[in-house]
């Protein structure tokens, strides 16, 4: 409603003023990213902000320490170096100016302009450089990581802090729903299996029917018709478990030719395909086949090598599919085999194709083909998760994506306020001119002002802020900082001096807040992915399915079946040949653990914590918690049946 207010507000100022033919600035542009914001689907955008907004006290104590650092090491530089003389590179004076040394030791933090400063000192006496080891040492060593320690033990705080209330919360909400659907039964008060199952129904319509009778089954453990309190708690866990449903379904082969499929020879090229050294040996002339791609492709040797490789492509393919059902092993959710067999038959059309055009037209197109098989050799990918010391690195890899698509909406929204701010001080005050150009100060990007300048040298003329699209490149180069003092100073010789102040902004906001938050989560997702890896933690839930004898374990069927990662309700699996059929009727499979949040494993951490028979504290003191504040107790959380 702020930034509702502040743009009607600018706009009714800026039309009476051009009625008048004034010209003013547009400045609730910068508040126009507020709206990306407050979309309801930007839930977690808003979240990143508050841990900006929790962190910025904590962070503000430890910058006013390196500013105090900065501007003490600048007074001694203005002391040692003023008096000398001495000279930059460029011809200019050296150290001074108070307010150029702060800067250019500002940038000496970021290690931009790092030994160009120090070398006119150093130059003058070699004693000099222990001055720019000890400002480096301190400052870009200590400080910085400080401000790394700071930032992740802040947003640490604070998220455990949100995973507490929603655990917490989530426990009081199991408790209501009880409350409302509890009938009396002897001494204890139960929901009824009927009652239970549209319950279910009702918030998880998805759920296929032996789904729920598996969660009956585990609720209701000796099938009295009814469910107690403690395992009715446990229903939202169960519903948040994905669980695949298994039915039986023959290979196509098996029915049509059963003797031959059914065969001794059939059965013992359907193991060897089946056993994990078959995969192994696939990996290896992947291997092998990345190390022929890379030697001298003019060799007549490496062309008829690439046609065997192609060969054992298709044979791996043909042996698969005649292994494994063909419609699970071209799975919705099966990419890898999507994947290669694209890859293969891509590559076969293109040497065809290829080879052809080569015969007739004199034509090479051994770039396209180069490209496909360097595709083909991703699957090196493949080799890296299968290993276990990897699997770590590869799972929080995998659970940081969502989170990475929030920062990558956090930087945006702090990209455009600084590109709107940008287009307003720097618009059209440098051109860029094509290298033939014979245009008045082609050379100095349009403005006399940068002659002789490392940014005109430097022919960085195209970052400019005249467009959005530009100024978004802009700062994405700031970002990684490499260079960035060159940016600074040259829009300032285009503007006023302390138009460093807003490079300077750019680089405390992005830098060092938003990017070491993200530097943060990854820490965070890593140890909780480690932690859960080294205990190999497992919820009482799923550690009950096991126990009924109704899973199937996630490392058979990516042997067996090819079936690993699936995450839709209900699949199906070959019978002969395959996986022996049960001798009950529900077959059921965990689905793959990597495809949860860094949030849901931390809460499922914290709520292991949690006793069942713990009601927690009520809703008032759920939402008051802090991140200091201890967990108050549920004064009947004792005698909690």
């Amino acid at each position: 409603m702020v930034a509702i207010l502040l743009s009607l507000t600018d706009l009714a100022v800026y039309g009476v003023l051009r009625l008048y033919a004034v010209r003013s600035i547009r400045w609730s542009r910068i508040v126009r990213p507020v709206f990306l914001i407050n979309f309801a689907e930007s839930r977690q955008i808003r979240r990143a902000f508050r841990s900006i907004r929790n962190t910025l006290p904590e962070i503000t104590y430890v910058f006013l320490l390196f500013m105090f650092s900065l501007l003490m090491f600048s007074l001694m530089a203005l002391k040692l170096f003023a008096e000398r003389n001495l000279q930059t590179a460029e011809g200019l004076p050296y150290f001074r100016n108070y307010l150029e040394i702060v800067f250019d030791l500002y940038v000496l933090v970021t290690t931009a302009n790092s030994p160009d400063v120090m070398m006119p000192a150093f130059d003058f006496s070699s004693w000099y450089a222990l001055f720019f080891i000890a400002f480096v040492i301190v400052n870009t060593y200590i400080f910085m990581s400080l401000f790394l320690a700071v930032v992740y033990n802040n947003y640490k705080k604070h998220l455990k802090n949100e995973i507490r209330k929603l655990a917490y919360m989530k426990r009081r909400k199991m408790i209501e729903a009880f409350n409302l659907l509890k009938e009396e039964e002897g001494e204890q008060f139960v929901v009824r299996e009927a009652r239970w199952k549209q319950l279910v129904k009702l918030v998880a319509p998805d759920t296929s029917n032996s789904h729920q009778e598996l969660l009956l089954r585990i609720s209701d453990d000796e099938q009295k018709g009814f469910v107690d309190k403690k395992s009715f708690m446990q229903l939202a866990d169960l519903l948040n478990i994905q669980v695949v449903t298994l039915k039986i379904r023959r290979h196509p082969l098996a029915r049509w030719a059963p003797a031959l499929y059914g065969s001794a020879p059939s059965r013992l090229l359907r193991s060897a395909v089946r056993h994990r050294a078959f995969v192994w040996t696939y990996d290896a002339i992947i291997l092998i086949n990345a190390i022929f791609i890379a030697l001298d492709e003019e060799s007549p040797y490496i062309s008829y090598a690439e046609w065997v490789f192609l060969a054992l492509y298709i044979i791996e393919i043909l042996l698969k599919v005649y292994t494994y059902e063909p419609r699970e092993f071209f799975g919705k959710t099966q990419f890898w085999n999507w994947f290669d067999t694209l890859i293969i038959f891509a590559a076969l059309t293109a040497t065809i194709l290829n080879a052809t055009l080569k015969s007739t037209m004199k034509y090479n197109s051994q770039q396209i083909l180069d490209i496909v098989f360097i595709l083909r050799v991703l699957r090196l990918i493949r080799i890296v998760d299968s290993i276990q010391r990897f699997q770590v690195i590869m799972n929080t890899l995998i659970n940081i994506v969502p989170t990475m698509l929030t920062f990558g909406g956090l930087t945006l929204v702090v990209y455009c306020v600084f590109a709107i701010i940008g287009m307003e001080l720097f618009h059209g005050k440098i051109q860029y001119f094509p290298a033939n150009s014979n245009a008045p100060h082609a050379l100095e990007c349009g403005n006399p002002a940068l002659k002789d300048s490392l940014f005109a040298r430097g022919r960085y003329c195209k970052n400019n802020f005249n467009n959005f699209a530009s100024s978004l490149i802009v700062l994405m180069e700031l970002t990684v900082v490499n260079q960035w003092h060159v940016f600074a100073n040259g829009f300032a010789n285009v503007t006023v001096q302390p138009a460093k102040l807003y490079f300077i902004a750019f680089h405390i906001v992005m830098v060092i807040i938003i990017v070491n938050i993200f530097v943060s989560f990854i820490l965070e997702a890593f140890f909780v992915e480690y932690s859960l890896e080294k205990s190999e933690v497992e919820t009482a839930i799923e550690q009950k399915i096991q126990e009924l004898g109704m899973g199937v374990q996630e490392d058979e069927l990516h042997q067996e079946q090819l079936l690993d990662n699936m995450e839709s309700a209900e699949h199906e699996l070959e019978g002969e040949g395959g996986t022996k059929p049960q001798s009950k009727g529900l077959v059921f499979k965990i689905a793959s653990k990597r495809y949860r949040t860094v949030d849901a494993l931390l809460q499922r951490m914290f709520e292991a914590e949690i006793p069942l028979e713990d009601e927690g504290p009520s809703f008032e003191e759920i939402l008051n918690l802090s991140p200091t504040s201890a967990v108050p107790r549920s004064p009947n959380s004792e005698s909690v049946a």
